[in-house]
């Protein structure tokens, strides 16, 4: 066995030991397998579970649960963290308090998020941030990706500097990216992050990651939900919410943040575009259900150490803000429920929007060192900050709307359609009465698909229009009544022109073949 190799095992074991031996569990010398490595090496998903039994069996702040399965079977856990008896979805609800729902490692190359998480959670059992848990609840899932994470190589992350003992991979152990099932629901990972959600009903979450790309200067970059269709009290919220993270940041650890982007173009005029507004993704969706939803990235190439403490400070001034805001963010989400559509015109397609002005964007500059394992060259962030103007690209505007019915009519024979909107948690009536009076029908007037398939399918457009039918709704179908919490996602789901709808991935490809789709609605 080579010395790396003896070294990865004496770590492994050491943690092992170090958890299994303690009686009672001592929170005080519980580390994370990055801490005890010097921050060479990232938990792998025996010494999460280990670590989080520790600490549930330490404190009686801390709950462990489990919300669903990965492809190849491992169980996802949760953290339960606050000032509640237990674990149970009705028992967090009825505190009445604020719940946050933070998970990392979608991308299990993106580990930092998973280490931070750990070591929160074993922090304020030790007593920090007691404050915290007057005001909420903490729900969180370090290891969505658990099957990537596993398959650990020296290699899978290109350029980022470390961890030097190897990361997990981008996709699940299906080949799917998890942050683009939000919609299509075709991952284990995403269905029981849905049930997650419907159960807990979270009314703030986060999804940690690390950036690629753009050589910039900012030591993370984050996101708010970007999409048009989006209650505007939540987006406006979000950003204030996050440009206030970035001021203190800057205050007290003299570090740059932004929200997200990455830089195209050529120079003296090139561009600083964010992440498509697609609710497949999971910040997008979080805000078509009515929830706080906040992406970040850490840079890249900050070394893994200092990746884990940028992370670490973002995560505590977002939950510092949430605490200090918990009644605002818990009635912001009250009212985007209650608040009715019907009537209301809402995007279904948007396109990117480019300022009036250029923005000032910091770049920054690399070192390269070498794996000292793989031998592959890392880049390094050098202290350098270059301003430069850019096109900013970072809001959206709509391009396409369309009118919000009283409620959409899905036959009994489209049982994918039914089944995928109950795992969303969108509410489903059945017909009892035959209904015959104000419906319309959608017709087609053009379909096509994108020629390169993704994520395993060919991306579907549809253009046409709706229009008064002379129809008969049959008992037995089901009604999707557009005056429930989730009526912004059922809309966006079920329009056949939205850019990210069950149509675009082809759940209704059969119908839309025959020229119509089987979905009716009702007529303003």
């Amino acid at each position: 066995m080579t010395f790396p190799a003896r070294a990865a095992l004496l770590a492994l074991l050491t943690c092992t030991v170090s958890l299994s031996a303690q009686a009672p569990p001592s929170l005080a010398t519980l580390k994370t397998r990055a801490e005890q490595s010097d921050f060479a090496e990232t938990s792998r998903y025996d010494d999460v579970q280990a670590f989080l039994q520790v600490v549930d069996e330490a404190s009686p702040k801390v709950h462990l649960t489990s919300f669903g399965y990965t492809f190849e079977g491992r169980r996802l856990p949760l953290a339960v963290v606050g000032n509640v008896a237990d674990a149970r979805p009705e028992t967090v609800k009825q505190s009445g308090l604020l719940r946050v729902y933070v998970q990392a490692n979608i991308h299990a190359g993106e580990v930092e998020g998973k280490e931070v998480m750990l070591a929160l959670i074993r922090d304020i059992a030790r007593g920090q941030h007691a404050d915290w848990l007057t005001s909420m609840v903490l729900l969180v899932n370090p290891i969505y990706n658990a099957d990537g994470n596993e398959k650990v190589t020296l290699t899978s992350r290109g350029f980022q500097h470390g961890p030097i003992g190897g990361q997990g991979t981008r996709p699940n152990a299906q080949g799917l990216n998890i942050n683009r099932d939000n919609i299509k629901l075709e991952t284990p990972e995403a269905r029981s992050m849905v049930r997650l959600l419907n159960d807990y009903d979270p009314h703030v979450m986060l999804d940690l990651h690390t950036t690629n790309g753009s050589r910039h200067a900012y030591h993370l970059t984050y996101e708010i939900p970007n999409n048009p269709a989006v209650r505007p009290e939540i987006t406006a919220q979000s950003r204030a919410w996050l440009r206030q993270v970035e001021e203190r940041i800057a205050t007290r650890d003299g570090w740059a943040f932004r929200s997200y982007g990455n830089v195209s173009g050529q120079a003296p005029m090139r561009t600083w575009t964010t992440v498509e507004d697609l609710p497949r993704y999971t910040h997008n969706y979080w805000g078509l259900r009515n929830r706080f939803g906040i992406l970040s990235e850490v840079y890249s190439y900050l070394p893994f150490r200092e990746r884990v403490t940028t992370n670490r400070r973002f995560v505590e001034e977002v939950l510092a803000y949430a605490h200090a805001n918990a009644r605002s963010l818990r009635e912001a989400t009250a009212a985007a429920d209650a608040a009715s559509l019907v009537g209301q015109t809402l995007s279904i397609r948007s396109q990117v929007a480019r300022a009036a002005e250029p923005i000032e964007i910091l770049m920054g500059a690399v070192d390269e060192e070498v794996n000292p394992y793989s031998g592959r060259i890392m880049h390094r962030r050098r202290d350098v900050r270059t301003p430069e103007k850019m096109w900013d690209e970072t809001t959206f505007t709509s391009t396409d709307r369309e009118r919000v019915p009283a409620a959409y009519y899905i036959p009994a024979a489209e049982k994918v359609v039914i089944e995928r909107l109950r795992a969303h948690g969108i509410r489903l009536e059945p017909v009892t009465q035959p209904a015959t009076s104000g419906l319309e029908t959608f017709t087609i007037a053009s379909t096509s698909v994108t020629p390169q398939p993704f994520e395993n399918h060919q991306e579907r457009t549809v253009t046409g229009s709706w229009a008064a039918a002379a129809i008969t709704v049959d008992a037995g179908a089901f009604r999707v009544p557009m005056t429930q919490p989730l009526a912004r996602l059922a809309f966006y789901l079920l329009e056949p022109r939205s850019n990210d709808s069950l149509v675009t991935w082809n759940v209704l490809d059969e119908a839309v073949k025959t020229g119509g789709l089987p979905i009716v609605r009702t007529r303003p």
